[in-house]
């Protein structure tokens, strides 16, 4: 909001996409509203649909070096509407919040993000290279049909990204305190125990799965895979599901089936953990099967140039030293880094993200928008190197 209360541009923009209620993969018009706009101020536009998903690539320029905004206009399911305040899809404000489903993840970094390249763009400052922005309505879901895809189609035709920032929900306790130049892989695993299904009365001629496990379960959520370093955290294990057993209380079990994933930095890889997780079932002589998925690598963008750009910016809009930090879940960022891009996520809070009453504080996105333009200015204005 602007210092005489009224609405800015860019929490008009934030309350209509807010408004539209576009749960995985239904974009509900999001990215044709934003592309209009950004049409409007010299971009051109490219609609890639993939399946059920919309995506689009908006590019001003044609030279590099290539700076990308990127973020995602899906959102999770509101959960039990009637628990919310305010019904998740009005954008209601009250006392200077805006409640509404994906209001913090992350319609509010998009909304930023547009109006700070139509300010950019519309002073007509000299800069050098390009400016794009890639929006997706698959991130918050399977992430197949996505950025995944369009970051193809970009590296089949040459067009490579110099530098990204993802307006995802990084600040924890105010604007501006955490930047993530990077994430942990995840790993997943289904992991199926088989034995022999019987009566409890009789366990002799039965062999029950779930006791076989037990303790290889124990040794495994044991293991220090390993002690990080400087840039992440250790490796983390945790067990989210355990099946057995026909409902009946009196028949052992023939298999057991347990769900755990691994959150991994530089200092492991995938595949040494499978090995070891798999001769660990061996070891316990366990007649099992896994089945892996590794649905993001680690990455890391050093500090440098775009790190440098958004800890200045952010100082000189909210006041305070942004931190480098690699903690949390995966995001979109694991498709760009991967192609040599220097890539950063910073946004605004993420207290509420997911959650019944979801919120955000309108200043906050009117701040952040400023720093997104500093951020700009700095990489391809006239201080741009």
């Amino acid at each position: 909001m602007t210092s005489s209360g009224e609405i800015s541009a860019t929490i008009e923009l934030l309350t209509t996409l807010v408004q539209r209620p576009s749960i995985t993969p239904d974009d509900q018009g999001c990215q044709a509203l934003i592309a209009d706009r950004l049409a409007a101020v010299g971009f051109t536009l490219e609609t890639m649909r993939f399946n059920q998903v919309d995506n689009l690539w908006a590019r001003i320029g044609t030279s590099g070096p290539l700076f990308v905004f990127a973020g995602h206009t899906d959102v999770v399911p509101t959960g039990n509407e009637a628990s919310w305040t305010h019904p998740p899809f009005s954008a209601t404000l009250d006392q200077g919040l805006l409640f509404g489903r994906g209001a913090a993840d992350m319609k509010a970094g998009v909304a930023a993000m547009v109006t700070a390249c139509e300010r950019f763009v519309l002073r007509g400052h000299t800069r050098h290279g390009s400016l794009a922005v890639l929006l997706t309505s698959d991130e918050e879901g399977p992430a197949i049909d996505g950025t995944a895809r369009v970051i193809g189609a970009l590296e089949a035709r040459s067009e490579k990204i110099d530098w990204c920032v993802l307006g995802e929900p990084t600040s924890t306790k105010q604007l501006g305190d955490v930047i993530k130049n990077g994430r942990r892989g995840s790993l997943s695993a289904t992991m199926t125990v088989r034995g022999i299904q019987g009566h409890v009365a009789y366990p002799h001629l039965a062999d029950n799965p779930v006791h076989r496990l037990l303790p290889m379960l124990d040794e495994l959520v044991s293991i220090e895979w390993d002690q990080g370093n400087e840039h992440f955290p250790p490796t983390t294990l945790q067990i989210s599901n355990i099946h057995a057993g026909t409902g009946a209380s009196n028949v052992i079990p023939a298999d057991v089936v347990v769900d755990f994933n691994l959150r991994f930095g530089t200092a492991s890889n995938s595949d040494d953990i499978q090995r070891r997780i798999e001769s660990l079932c061996q070891t316990h002589k366990l007649d099992a099967s896994i089945e892996w998925r590794l649905s993001a690598k680690p990455f890391l963008t050093r500090p440098g140039s775009l790190t440098d750009a958004m800890q200045t910016a952010i100082q000189s809009v909210a006041g305070i030293e942004a931190r480098l930090e690699t903690t949390g879940g995966t995001s979109d960022g694991r498709f760009i880094a991967p192609t040599g891009a220097q890539v950063v996520e910073f946004g605004p809070l993420n207290a509420t993200i997911h959650q019944i009453n979801e919120c955000i504080d309108c200043a906050d996105v009117d701040a952040l928008s400023s720093i997104y333009e500093l951020v700009l200015e700095q990489m391809l204005g006239n201080n741009g190197d």
